[in-house]
């Protein structure tokens, strides 16, 4: 067993021998032994970059932690510096514009906007209406716009309608309704702010996205406490990613006599039930399974998580972009997604050096909690792994889109 696959094994929080099974399973599919210990090597170099910049010269986890969240803090003043030259009545029009500016993504299939105001009026949201002080669906739509009030349908109904509404009204789509259009970033109105706040305090951002329609939206609710923005403003990028790969998805299955049942199983989020998988096979998680269960059989399984991905894009757009009257410190955050560093603090303890994990770290210091995140990276490492087998970003994202359905990626002996 190599320290590559020890190391690993202990950033992932699986057996060892569940990666050095792996490594042999795909050693034996793409004549390749040595992904690990190039990864490994690549993954100490860029730690060691990082505890450089910093002078680190003895690091263990919590000055490492510490440093990363200073980081971070720093860095989210000086994009709030940069954001002073934006356009935008305040910062949140500011921020819509910067994202719009710096993601690398093209066109979308999307569902039209007028299936928005047809799904309204097959099931009309009482709550919403109520609210608003209006009599009917055909009233909403004529004084308010409509992405804004489907935006808000998560704020002031129930879960129980969500849930009633989607099976209703989605099950008739077909492909015909959908359209190609752009990624549409929108700042809610003021009408929304009461309710906005509901759902900020459950959400714990302001950030939200409805991917059948290629909409991103924001509630402005300022959040003081430092490292909320930067998190959030990260998250919207991610949003960017997310919402392009689900339109391939969409585009993908198009020709599909069951395309409405494919089309409401990526809506849902469903991942396949697994305890083990065979040799060469990955599962396909499009979920943060860690959030919902730490102890998630599927955790200690090879996986690829899509999440991942998009977040990767993200944090590129944001680690990349360059403008003249910008500081480059956050370029320091450029491909660490994935990288862990395990030091010693009386245990061996895994730092993770993603900036969504440092960002959310930060906030949860500041608000008191004192909790330091890790499942981004873990999540991200899982992915670079996968990456490096399948032979690249592209070639993964093609076998994602080929495989998604079956939930599963299974590589054969060639």
């Amino acid at each position: 067993m190599t320290e590559a696959e020890k190391n690993f094994a202990t950033i992932l929080g699986v057996e060892p021998t569940l990666l050095s099974e792996l490594n042999k399973a795909m050693a034996d599919r793409i004549g390749r032994g040595d992904v690990l210990e190039k990864l490994w090597e690549k993954n100490v170099g860029l730690m060691e970059y990082v505890l450089d910049s910093f002078k680190v010269k003895d690091p263990d986890a919590e000055s490492v932690s510490f440093l990363l969240r200073q980081a971070i803090s720093t860095q989210e003043k000086e994009l709030y510096d940069f954001l002073e030259i934006i356009k935008g009545e305040n910062e949140f029009e500011k921020a819509a514009t910067l994202a719009r500016e710096i993601a690398q993504i093209g066109k979308g299939y999307f569902l039209k906007k007028e299936c928005a105001a047809e799904i309204l009026r097959k099931r009309p949201p009482q709550n919403l209406l109520q609210f608003l002080g209006y009599k009917s669906v055909d009233e909403l739509l004529e004084k308010q716009d409509v992405t804004e009030s489907f935006s808000a349908l998560r704020f002031v109904e129930t879960d129980e309608w969500m849930h009633d509404t989607f099976e209703q009204a989605y099950s008739g789509f077909t492909s015909n309704d959908f359209e190609e259009r752009d990624v549409e970033v929108r700042v809610l109105g003021p009408q929304w702010h009461e309710v906005a706040q509901k759902f900020v305090a459950k959400k714990h951002h302001n950030v939200s996205h409805l991917k059948e329609f290629g909409v991103i939206f924001l509630n402005p609710i300022k959040e003081d406490i430092p490292g909320k923005f930067l998190r959030d403003f990260a998250l919207l990028l991610h949003y960017f990613h997310e919402i392009e790969f689900y339109s391939k998805l969409f585009r993908h299955y198009t020709e599909r006599a069951d395309f409405n049942e494919r089309f409401k199983s990526l809506l849902r989020g469903d991942v396949p039930e697994a305890t083990t998988v065979t040799p060469g096979q990955w599962l396909i998680v499009q979920r943060y399974l860690a959030k919902e269960d730490p102890e998630d059989p599927r955790l200690f399984l090879p996986r690829i998580n899509p999440e991942s991905l998009h977040w990767m894009r993200g944090e590129r757009d944001l680690t990349l972009f360059r403008p003249k009257a910008r500081n480059k410190d956050l370029n320091i955050w450029h491909n660490l997604d994935w990288v862990g560093g395990i030091f010693k603090d009386g245990k061996d303890t895994v730092v993770s050096f993603d900036l969504e994990d440092n960002a959310m770290s930060l906030v949860s210091f500041m608000e008191g909690k004192r909790q330091s995140f890790n499942y981004h990276q873990r999540e991200a490492l899982w992915t670079k792994i996968f990456i490096e087998y399948a032979g690249g970003e592209d070639k993964t994202e093609q076998l994602l889109i080929e495989n998604f359905e079956k939930g599963t990626i299974t590589f054969g002996i060639h």
